[in-house]
């Protein structure tokens, strides 16, 4: 695989750099030829970029675009009753999983490379969607939940109460075949529970993550249940590797996750799509928290980081409240580069570098709407479509390619 007289957005920074050559050999960029620095272009050019991260999505309710339009969070996300569990309850598993793998094909071909994935349907749907990825191509880092709450309002309630043998035996079954382990939310299961499942994933090496703060509500509930909000909760009890949402989290509350180090996910269009607050981008970039973003469910959303970059870049200009702020690189580096610091960045690194992984999207800037772009990495997160997208390639691996 061989590219001449291309550009190339370069390392951590996503450097927009002209290259003579940039050649990949057995799943790495044996060669790159860097020249100057350029944001400016006058008659088109190939440019490649670092492949695209979807680090939180609900693939396993993709085959039902903006089914959950005219729902509330809870009739459509919330267990056992929510839309999209009735409806997931209904699909066989063949069709499942075809309907999965379109989602995925769809991520490929709009340059996303990987997403992480809080997957339902307990052993069964972590099974599922790694049928899914493993013919599709696109890495799957599947989260796994509980099919159903362990725990009734009761149990909730009073605090105590650990996992049962039989939602021991479903986590371990889980973790068999998922990365991780995901929960809808910490008001979901006990603070006994969560320290369990903490010590255990701790044990067998898999990851944590987990919604936090996406309404008030969430908050509420947990201070009336254990005495502090959901956010504190999940960095005692649980230690995530990642914290999805944050919607409503406050000064102090942001304050404290950039203590944490834990990484945050953001989604910004999921929030917008059901009424909710749109998360504080602005005062979490300020406060140094490390930022990904996710296009949330399917019913909600395409899986289209594209569209992820161009909303969440607007939004965070709002809320900046001048033209100078954010650099548009930092908000391309919530689904490219800062995915390094999280424990999935040696097999994401996110950057591209000589020597390192080739894994990339290939975008054509001869378009007639990109070919005079007067900012290379504005016109990425503003600009730019699927239909623009030539190439993408994961590791070597050609995922999806042009006709």
């Amino acid at each position: 695989m061989h590219f001449k007289d291309c550009i190339v957005l370069h390392g951590a920074e996503l450097t927009p750099t002209r290259c003579a050559s940039f050649r990949v050999e057995d799943g790495y960029i044996v060669e790159m030829d860097l020249l100057d620095e350029v944001q400016r272009i006058e008659n088109g050019a190939t440019v490649i970029i670092p492949g695209l991260v979807n680090a939180h999505t609900h693939m396993g309710d993709s085959f039902l675009p903006d089914g959950a339009t005219g729902l509330t969070l809870e009739e459509g996300f919330f267990r056992p009753n929510g839309f999209k569990y009735r409806e997931i309850a209904k699909l066989d598993r063949a069709s499942h999983i075809e309907f999965i793998g379109d989602a995925l094909s769809y991520m490929a071909q709009s340059g996303t490379v990987a997403h992480f994935d809080f997957r339902e349907q307990g052993p069964e749907g972590s099974a599922r969607l790694k049928e899914a990825s493993q013919k599709i191509g696109v890495r799957s880092v599947i989260l796994g939940q509980f099919d159903h709450v362990p725990f009734d309002g009761e149990a909730l309630l009073t605090n105590r109460l650990g996992l049962s043998d039989d939602s021991r035996a479903e986590l371990e079954a889980m973790l068999t075949i998922a990365d991780g382990f995901s929960e809808s939310t910490m008001n979901d299961l006990t603070d006994p529970a969560w320290r369990e499942i903490c010590e255990l994933t701790k044990a067998r090496g898999k990851a944590r993550a987990i919604h936090c703060l996406e309404n008030e509500g969430y908050r509420n509930l947990s201070l009336e249940r254990t005495g502090r909000g959901d956010l504190i909760q999940a960095i005692e009890l649980y230690e995530p590797d990642i914290i999805v949402h944050l919607t409503v989290a406050d000064d102090e509350e942001i304050q404290l996750l950039a203590q944490s180090g834990i990484t945050a996910v953001l989604n910004p269009r999921a929030n917008a799509n059901l009424g909710l607050p749109l998360p504080p981008v602005a005062k979490l970039l300020d406060a140094g928290v490390n930022l990904l973003l996710g296009t949330d469910n399917g019913l909600l959303n395409s899986p289209s980081m594209l569209a992820e970059l161009d909303f969440t870049y607007k939004l965070a200009k709002s809320q900046y409240g001048d033209s100078l702020r954010p650099d548009p690189a930092a908000i391309l580096k919530m689904a490219t580069s800062n995915v390094a610091t999280t424990r999935w960045g040696d097999e994401l690194p996110g950057t591209l570098t000589l020597n390192g992984a080739a894994t990339f999207a290939v975008i054509d800037f001869h378009q007639a709407h990109l070919r005079r772009s007067a900012h290379l990495t504005a016109s990425v997160l503003t600009r730019v479509t699927p239909a623009d997208i030539i190439q993408t390639v994961l590791n070597g691996q050609t995922l999806y390619a042009a006709n």
